[in-house]
């Protein structure tokens, strides 16, 4: 009877084990999540609709066509892969953009009515029509400069 008293009380002792810890493998998309905090797209989202001197948001976009066609937006509309339309992570929705694909000087000027993209390193994720038209389809990324501008009167 001693025995098992001193069993349960050694064991009401022991430290709680802390969770498995996970690390991601290098190379691993886990390893591309943003850091929490401000970064650069928020600056970016703050100030530019008020702002026009603004600098431009420079980085990655990328493009998502066909898989996605039908879903709803964070706007709530369905994406069309035939619109110029765009997803951001901070940009207010329906907010307008000027893409400039910065090697080719060719821009663009599209909606944001999504959320994204998920890839840290990007900046905005085209419609495959907006990506069609900076050239970019086969290559799947470009580097860019967004700007916020008027929408349509």
């Amino acid at each position: 009877m001693l025995s098992v008293l001193a069993l349960v009380a050694a064991a009401s002792c022991a430290k709680p084990q802390a969770p498995p810890r996970f690390n991601p493998p290098v190379g691993s998309t886990h390893a591309e999540k943003p850091k929490s905090g401000p970064g650069p797209g928020l600056d970016f989202a703050k100030h530019a609709e008020s702002h026009p001197d603004t600098p431009p948001e420079v980085g990655l976009a990328s493009w998502y066509g066909a898989e996605l066609a039908g879903h709803k937006t964070a706007s709530g509309e369905r994406f069309d892969p035939g619109a110029f339309t765009a997803a951001h992570r901070t940009l207010k929705l329906g907010t307008w953009v000027e893409v400039r694909r910065v090697d080719t000087g060719r821009s663009i000027r599209v909606r944001i009515n999504d959320r994204g993209p998920t890839r840290a390193s990007r900046v905005i994720d085209l419609s495959r029509r907006a990506a069609e038209a900076l050239d970019m389809v086969r290559e799947g990324v470009a580097k860019v400069e967004l700007r916020v501008v008027p929408g349509p009167e």
